[in-house]
């Protein structure tokens, strides 16, 4: 079923604007810093919540994706050299914000030869160096399912590692064209075999049923995964794929209380949900 872009949302998915002196501070660190947020880049609707709050999602290795995921807003395209001075600036803006909890995304990097793994290893290191109490969740991506390139982020040792699977096994072309469903599942479980915590998100809203999103559930437990999100999926853009179905807050609470009793041991679910949203609660 598709929805046009301009058909008013439901009155559970309106967006604060953004505002406060922890909001303007959260901005001119980052800016002052030349860091990229996922939080502006992928225009989640909890920017104004997080930064008023002092929290934002950094996102390393640049702005341009190498891949051109139908629900994503990042930039596509070909991306500048990787920056050796990135990882110490985030560390000085987490260190800057006083985070106790920091979360690192970053764009597909299908361009370098180790999938930006390197650099990825450097920031977790750089940030335990100047902010010994913070702990750390990452957020990556399949590394074309490289185990070296995986290996290297698991042995920097955050304290979790998140790799979303987005959407459901029937959908996933559709939404993530260069993506494996079970590539995806094989990545998580290497992370949980290593010992560390595993967690994955899950969008609704792109035409799932019910049963597929509790088989994706429980794929997701059999890799491993001990926490959970899920949330609405929202168009970007007119060229971005549209949103099947609203899913309302009533049901989102209902999936939420499933996933625990599937055992998960963390589940965030609700309508504006995003991987990092209360990320905090999850170590």
């Amino acid at each position: 079923m598709d929805i046009p872009l301009n058909r008013r949302k439901p009155d559970w998915l309106k967006i604060k604007l953004p505002k406060g002196e922890s909001y303007l501070k959260v901005k001119e660190i980052l800016h002052g810093q030349k860091l990229n947020t996922i939080c502006e880049s992928g225009k989640c609707p909890n920017l104004s919540e997080c930064w008023t709050a002092g929290t934002a999602t950094f996102m390393i290795l640049g702005d341009i994706c190498t891949r051109a995921c139908r629900f994503c807003n990042t930039m596509t395209g070909k991306p500048l050299p990787a920056d050796a001075g990135e990882p110490l600036r985030v560390a000085e803006s987490i260190r800057a914000m006083n985070l106790k909890h920091c979360v690192i995304t970053s764009v597909d990097r299908d361009d370098l030869a180790d999938g930006g793994s390197a650099i990825w290893a450097e920031t977790i290191l750089r940030i335990r160096e100047v902010n010994p109490g913070t702990t750390i969740e990452v957020l990556i991506p399949d590394f074309k399912g490289k185990e070296e390139d995986l290996n290297r982020v698991i042995k920097a040792q955050p304290d979790i590692i998140s790799h979303n699977l987005e959407t459901v096994r029937r959908l996933t072309k559709q939404v993530r064209p260069q993506a494996r469903y079970d590539r995806s599942l094989e990545v998580l479980s290497r992370i949980a075999a290593s010992g560390t915590v595993a967690k994955s998100g899950i969008m609704l809203g792109l035409g799932e049923t019910e049963d597929e999103l509790f088989e994706s559930m429980d794929d997701l437990l059999r890799a491993g995964v001990s926490v959970i999100t899920l949330g609405q999926y929202l168009q970007p853009t007119r060229d971005h794929l549209p949103v099947a179905d609203y899913i309302t807050p009533e049901k989102f609470t209902e999936y939420g209380r499933m996933a625990l009793r599937k055992g998960f041991r963390v589940a965030e679910s609700g309508p504006m949900v995003r991987s990092s949203y209360h990320a905090e609660r999850h170590i």
